[in-house]
């Protein structure tokens, strides 16, 4: 399992990494799932505690796994196999979101068993492969050990959490601990010796892989708000405005989060990986909230939701702001700079969605209120393809003249 070159041309995802992807499908869904019905219910606490310890367990599996195969994957037997394990233990994981959010929604102590389960099955494989790829590359022997030493010691700390239960609020704070510990591992063990090799353009491809499954639970959310419109009322222009609302709001997100090039953005400014990487997280979290949103909608129109007009319509127009601020957020981090246009596009967002929200407290149908949300992606678009995409040449110019300043020249 040797390095793999970090300047490969035409580095893609391969099969065995989409196959793997399959599993997030299932983990996002529970997920997104279990938001819904708690918020539909009121439960809006327990319901985004749940939410974010859901979201980050799911999306740190999927960040494990990528960023080494960036690095290492050689799509041997043994790579192959110990992929389907990590699969195993997604599917694991994905399967104790119910019972946890179940122990939240009772106030109890936080019931991590089956998640803890999957991540044993997922540590065991990934430790293994940082073992044999400490093997394969001696110049980079002591960051792979260390890789494994820390996300085997971390496990530990989540077993103890899952056997001894804690109460409530003490198993979130050793849960919010072992959080800050887990996302201190990769800090640590890459200041061990010289960098693993990932790839930029391998790992924008495959973020941008994971973006497009989380926008799939919109596409989800979508369908059940237009069956349930449908159920209620048989098929009216409100279905057609809520079908049409829903798949305008996801496409319009997917249009922004895929505007820039961030393989080139994270190629030329790789030292910000960590930054990148890490608040992705919370740009998956803010999309498959948006698709639990949706849902909620449904759940709104089928009366089975204690929530009004105003609050369903901000369980979508909040996350929808917070996917548009991190999606700018991040790219103003890697190109170091913030473009005032970004910040008259933020303003624009605001106002579409306030503007929905207004029109539902007015009496408007939900789904026109919807109709004027899902507009909010859109200035974005429209402000890039009319005069931002100049500027995104302007900020890749620039990043391109600071790594040629920064480069000693040949000998």
């Amino acid at each position: 399992m040797r390095a793999r070159d970090a300047s490969e041309t035409h580095r893609a995802a391969t099969p065995l990494e989409l196959l793997f992807d399959l599993t997030l499908v299932v983990a996002f869904g529970a997920a997104s799932d279990e938001l819904a019905h708690l918020l539909a219910q009121g439960h809006v606490a327990a319901a985004l505690t749940g939410f974010t310890v859901a979201i980050f367990a799911t999306c740190w599996a999927w960040i494990n796994y990528t960023w080494f195969a960036s690095a290492y994957d050689n799509d041997d037997w043994f790579f192959r196999v110990a992929t389907m394990v990590q699969m195993f233990g997604v599917l694991l994981l994905s399967l104790g979101l119910p019972q946890f959010f179940e122990s939240l929604e009772a106030g109890e102590s936080p019931d991590l068993r089956v998640m803890v389960a999957g991540y044993v099955v997922m540590r065991v494989s990934m430790v293994v492969l940082w073992i044999r790829a400490a093997r394969g590359d001696p110049r980079r022997r002591r960051v792979c050990l260390t890789y494994a030493g820390l996300i085997a010691l971390a496990q530990v700390g989540w077993v103890a959490v899952a056997v001894f239960h804690p109460p409530l609020v003490a198993g979130l704070v050793l849960a919010g601990l072992l959080i800050v510990a887990e996302m201190a591992t990769p800090v640590v063990a890459e200041r061990q010796g010289p960098q693993t090799p990932w790839h930029p353009h391998h790992v924008a491809e495959r973020y941008g892989l994971l973006a497009i499954i989380a926008f799939g639970e919109g596409i989800l959310g979508t369908t059940a708000s237009i069956s349930a419109v449908v159920q209620e009322q048989g098929w009216s222009v409100e279905a057609l405005t809520v079908g049409f609302a829903g798949v305008a709001l996801i496409f319009g997100m997917w249009w922004v989060y895929f505007m820039p090039d961030q393989g080139v953005v994270l190629e030329r400014r790789a030292e910000r990986a960590f930054v990148w990487g890490y608040g992705h997280i919370l740009v998956y979290g803010s999309i498959a909230a948006v698709g639990a949103g949706l849902h909620v909608a449904a759940l709104s129109v089928e009366g089975e939701s204690v929530l009004g007009v105003v609050p369903t319509l901000l369980a979508v127009a909040i996350p929808v702001l917070l996917f548009v601020l991190l999606t700018f957020g991040l790219y103003a981090l890697l190109v170091g700079t913030v473009d005032r246009l970004h910040l008259v596009l933020v303003v624009g967002t605001v106002a579409c969605l306030a503007a929905g929200v207004l029109l539902g407290a007015a009496g408007a149908s939900l789904g026109v209120a919807l109709a004027v949300v899902a507009l909010a992606p859109w200035v974005s678009v429209v402000g890039y393809e009319t005069v931002g995409h100049r500027h995104g040449v302007v900020h890749m110019e620039h990043l391109a003249q600071r790594r040629r300043a920064s480069t000693p020249p040949a000998p």
